[in-house]
């Protein structure tokens, strides 16, 4: 489904408070449903498996690199072979932590939750993000990925200019201008925009959040002061902007120059094929267009889902150099057209509708007695099934051999079914922006849920589901 620009939208606005805000809504462009690929379900159950071991991995090599980098930028103090020794470990530190961010925020880096949340946060600290602000944007990002005027992620905005993102690498405006979005935020409190996608009983958290890093930021300039010397600047701060080019050369390739407005994954995102050495300090986000689809799947599940569902989708960019040909060529005919988009081949893929309904074993009608909802072999161990009941819609879970739960099949919070998702632990993980329930109660495990969904009375009989839809708390 695509939507394009009209000549009238030359010069757009941006803003999540602006009039395109609303123009979204009613085009029915906010809180959409998008394209899905159609993968085998014990196939993605089996991608969607998180490690502790692989992402211990990763990250101790990540850690074990960022101390080595700056031990020799510590003895190289004094000579010009700092140079390149602080190059080394600022991109690894402002621009390397950017893919930990982003991992550990949606969860899926770690299987252990903690894990992911003390990455998430240390990797917050070192990109100048606030938590709770930056997690609020990254699930409206995921919700209305390049929508104008929901979206608050777009970076490169139309008509782009060339000169404007080529010194994008330096960051020295975005990286001044987040540590100072920081300090409005501890000092003044949170902007329109910010409260546009942050709800309130989150907004307080935010703001302290704010006076943490601000507070943590401004004790390095302290010390540096003190020790007339701005080495502990180098190492703390400072990194996050001259370190940040390597967090714009990759994350330029994710969305620059492609579709505005649409409702498909695969004309507003692209998938670069890289190396080996690239995809580790990237987390394999190079497979862009398979995280936005499936956000569920973690970053070293990436290569194989593509694998998957790669006839689905359009082709990839086979190196770096050929997506920066292609990024410029559109940001230049952009600057002075904005309305040009790039021609896409993607395929036509029956059954793959964004509107189309998943019926487990046929639709069911409420009354006369216990519903069948068939046997329990037909879903596996882990596997979740979507059950249509008239205008009702629910979500099976099979937690154990003879175990099974059935709960509402939209989630609270981004309205999109469950059936989906992931079942992990005992937890039901939303496929959009990967919150989690309790799988037996229906209780919210994981940000941004907060509403439960409605938790039925089912049981196995006979090697059968049955039901009678029977709330499990009376209601």
């Amino acid at each position: 489904m695509t939507a394009t620009i009209s000549n009238d939208l030359v010069k757009r606005d941006y803003r999540l408070t602006g009039p395109e805000a609303q123009r979204a809504r009613e085009r029915g462009l906010a809180d959409a449903r998008w394209f899905q690929p159609v993968v085998e379900p014990s196939v993605m159950r089996s991608l969607q498996e998180r490690s502790d071991a692989r992402a211990s991995l990763d990250t101790t090599l990540w850690i074990a690199a960022l101390i080595g980098a700056g031990l020799l930028a510590w003895w190289s103090l004094g000579s010009w072979w700092a140079v390149p020794a602080f190059a080394l470990y600022g991109a690894l530190y402002g621009g390397s932590a950017d893919a930990r961010w982003h991992e550990a925020g949606h969860g899926t880096a770690f299987r252990t939750g903690w894990a992911n949340e003390v990455v998430y946060h240390v990797a917050c600290f070192m990109l100048w993000r606030g938590p709770t602000l930056w997690r609020w944007s990254h699930y409206r990002h995921h919700t209305d990925t390049i929508i104008v005027g929901r979206d608050a992620e777009i970076v490169f905005q139309r008509p782009p200019s060339v000169p404007g993102t080529v010194f994008a690498f330096t960051h020295l405006r975005g990286g001044p201008s987040m540590f100072m979005r920081l300090v409005r935020h501890a000092t003044v409190g949170l902007d329109a925009e910010a409260c546009d996608f942050i709800p309130e009983h989150d907004r307080r958290r935010a703001v302290w959040e704010a006076r943490v890093f601000v507070g943590l930021t401004l004790a390095v300039v302290v010390w540096a002061i003190a020790s007339t010397s701005i080495v502990p600047l180098l190492f703390i701060g400072l990194p996050t902007i001259y370190g940040a080019w390597l967090m714009v050369f990759f994350g330029l390739t994710q969305h620059a120059g492609m579709r505005e407005d649409v409702l498909d994954h695969r004309l507003n995102t692209r998938t670069v094929m890289m190396n080996p050495l690239f995809r580790f300090l990237y987390l394999n986000m190079n497979y862009h267009v398979e995280h936005h689809i499936f956000p569920s799947v973690p970053y070293h599940a990436l290569p194989k889902l593509h694998t998957e569902i790669r006839d689905q989708l359009a082709p990839p960019i086979p190196n770096t150099v050929a997506a920066y040909r292609q990024i410029f060529s559109a940001l230049r005919r952009q600057s002075t057209d904005p309305t040009y988009e790039l021609d896409l081949d993607i395929p036509d893929v029956p059954g793959a509708e964004p509107d189309r309904i998943e019926v487990g074993e046929g639709n069911w009608a409420r009354g006369g007695g216990p519903v069948s909802l068939g046997s329990v072999t037909s879903v596996a161990i882990g596997g979740l099934r979507r059950v249509d009941v008239g205008d009702r819609t629910y979500v099976l879970c099979r937690l154990g051999e003879d175990e099974v739960a059935l709960l509402d099949g939209l989630c609270t919070h981004g309205q999109v079914h469950l059936a989906d998702g992931a079942l992990l632990d005992g937890q039901l993980e939303c496929p959009k922006h990967n919150g989690r329930f309790d799988a037996r109660t229906g209780a919210p495990c994981r940000k941004p849920i907060r509403e439960a969904l409605g938790a039925y009375e089912v049981e196995v009989r006979d090697g059968r589901i049955t039901t009678e839809f029977n709330r499990l708390d009376g209601s």
